[in-house]
């Protein structure tokens, strides 16, 4: 049993491609497709989640290097242990069962309870029972006590932050046929929450007016592509090892590069997936959970809103790095912090993009720019929470709804961690 939930676990549960493809079979075989159509969206749904990877880590390794850079600025960084790897090596069995049982439970509530959403998001299928295991450690929980608290506790967010999240999306959207499965969770209610009180959708970034000439910065690639040059071009001049040894004009052109191809790459795999996965998913929600919605991951969004997320990610850069350096020199949190430049991008992304869907440009400049500061605090007191097991994994990965729930998980293991 145990070689079989790890073959599962390992193979299919942590393989996003080949789940979303499977997934997408069993909706079409569901809805009695002929077997030609049911190969070739499965196929598809597939390659779109491969195509959507490889752009997200495109995106991810050219700003890696700012992240670097900027932790020197800041004089800040995260040491080797307590990260991701040293703890699954202690508790990795405990990580896959919680995950195994928590799935079991989050498709019966979504069968026979009102919140009826099933999280897609591959690889959060993970990290969710990895930071609820962790956070029971923290509390003193052991053995079946500890799988069980992970398994609830990773079943009540997969169900319950999509189903909140599912208006805002429907917003952005103009559509109600799926939701967001992702860790930006609590950052997007915050910026939506604000960007609702102090915006205006009248003016959207998507309808910012250019000179012909300038038509250009229209295409989001190019206008992404051409902000990660910049900033290449002014952190290379702060911190002049950034190039390593290359020339700093020409390396933040390749990263400008890598990084406007990778937002080609991710959107045209959002495009794919979208397009298979939404009517596969029709054959599951009438036959085997009637009226759910898939949730996804936070790149599905990006496409509505391009000039949003690069506009989010921008004023979050700036916002969180200037806490993290005066957090930093003030010794707030008692740690130092790393400055969260994956999280600004992707999850202070999708924070603006539904800030917009709110409030226009000023919803979301201003709801990201609060969803930032909110992402600071998360992270430092998150690290300081989860001090003796993945402390540096969160300071580097935290600051969204893994910092959030690790918290509020710890807090409820502690009253638990003296019976089990």
């Amino acid at each position: 049993m145990n070689n079989i939930l790890s073959f599962i676990t390992d193979n299919i549960l942590r393989n996003p491609p080949l789940l979303l493809g499977l997934i997408a079979a069993l909706g079409l075989v569901l809805q009695k497709k002929k077997a030609a159509e049911v190969v070739k969206g499965s196929l598809l749904a597939a390659f779109g989640m491969v195509i959507l990877q490889t752009g997200t880590d495109m995106l991810s390794g050219s700003i890696a290097p700012i992240n670097s850079a900027v932790q020197a600025l800041a004089g800040s960084g995260a040491a080797e242990g307590l990260n991701d790897a040293t703890f699954t090596a202690s508790y990795g069995g405990s990580i896959g069962l919680a995950m195994f049982l928590g799935l079991i439970l989050h498709l019966l509530i979504a069968r026979f309870t009102p919140v009826k959403t099933i999280f897609l998001t591959g690889h959060m299928l993970w990290w969710f029972p990895f930071i609820f295991v962790a956070a029971g450690v923290e509390g003193g929980l052991t053995g079946w006590g500890l799988i069980i608290f992970g398994a609830v506790a990773s079943a009540l967010y997969w169900s319950i932050m999509p189903w909140l999240l599912r208006g805002y999306v429907r917003d952005v959207t103009q559509d109600d046929s799926f939701t967001l499965g992702h860790p930006s969770g609590i950052l997007a209610l915050i910026s939506g929450f604000v960007a609702k009180r102090v915006g205006n959708k009248e003016k959207s970034t998507e309808d910012i007016k250019l000179p012909q000439s300038l038509s250009f910065f229209r295409e989001v690639s190019i206008t992404g592509g051409i902000v990660i040059f910049i900033m290449f071009i002014i952190v290379g001049i702060i911190i002049p090892t950034l190039a390593e040894g290359q020339n700093l004009f020409m390396y933040a052109v390749t990263q400008g590069f890598t990084f406007g191809a990778g937002l080609v790459i991710m959107l045209q795999g959002v495009r794919m997936l979208i397009n298979q996965i939404v009517p596969a998913f029709k054959g599951i929600s009438e036959k085997l959970v009637p009226n759910s919605l898939p949730a996804f991951d936070c790149p599905i969004l990006f496409n509505y809103k391009p000039n949003a997320v690069l506009i989010g990610f921008i004023a979050a850069m700036v916002v969180s790095t200037i806490l993290v350096i005066i957090s930093n020199s003030f010794e707030v949190f008692g740690v130092m912090l790393v400055p969260l430049v994956i999280t600004s991008f992707f999850e202070c992304g999708t924070a603006a993009v539904i800030g917009e869907g709110q409030g226009g440009m000023k919803g979301a400049i201003v709801g990201t720019s609060v969803a930032a500061i909110i992402m600071v605090v998360l992270v430092g007191v998150s690290a300081v929470m989860l001090t003796s097991t993945i402390q540096n994994w969160i300071l580097i990965f935290g600051g969204n709804d893994l910092s959030l729930f690790a918290m509020i998980a710890k807090l409820i293991a502690n009253l638990f961690g003296g019976i089990f």
